[in-house]
């Protein structure tokens, strides 16, 4: 019973992960008004620097992406190769359950300038409803997306484990 709450929950939350990011979010994706004028002391300064500041930005545009206060064309600009995706981000935009959804961000790790691991929850209403997921988040275009494999698995998490009625996308990601 508890694993049906917890899919009907998910299959919720999916739906609003697709549908939404917050205001939140937007607002902090710019830039500080105040320039830091403090050079770092060594390469690996710089490094750690950019990894950090890398690693922000995953955090944002991930919590951007599931909330469902983002419109459909901002989540579908978040996604990996979202494009691909916009007709699902559209068509689950006006789930009710979506309204409700979020993710919390608990850790990014930066592997390289193009790729990130993402420790994540999901909140309905603002509550976990699936706890402590992995996920990648890859640099596109100028922008830390949410990457394709872990949209893919939330959405055969949705489908019961079903993959037979996913994208095209989402079989060559796997």
């Amino acid at each position: 019973m508890i694993a049906r709450v917890c899919l009907r929950a998910l299959s919720g939350i999916v739906l609003a992960c697709v549908v939404g990011v917050t205001a939140a979010a937007c607002g902090s994706s710019g830039s500080s008004s105040s320039p830091s004028t403090t050079a770092p002391a060594t390469p690996a300064a710089a490094t750690t620097q950019a990894s950090s500041a890398a690693a922000a930005q995953v955090a944002v545009d991930w919590v951007a992406f599931f909330s469902a206060k983002t419109p459909a064309a901002k989540r579908v600009s978040l996604l990996q190769d979202g494009s691909q995706f916009a007709a699902i981000i559209k068509a689950q935009a006006g789930s009710g359950l979506a309204a409700q959804a979020s993710a919390k961000v608990s850790k990014v790790t930066v592997v390289s300038p193009t790729s990130a691991r993402v420790s994540y929850s999901i909140l309905e209403g603002g509550q976990p409803a699936l706890q402590n997921q992995s996920g990648v988040a890859v640099y596109q275009n100028g922008t830390w997306k949410v990457g394709v494999a872990s949209f893919c698995g939330l959405l055969v998490l949705e489908n019961n484990g079903s993959t037979a009625s996913l994208p095209a996308a989402c079989k060559v990601a796997s």
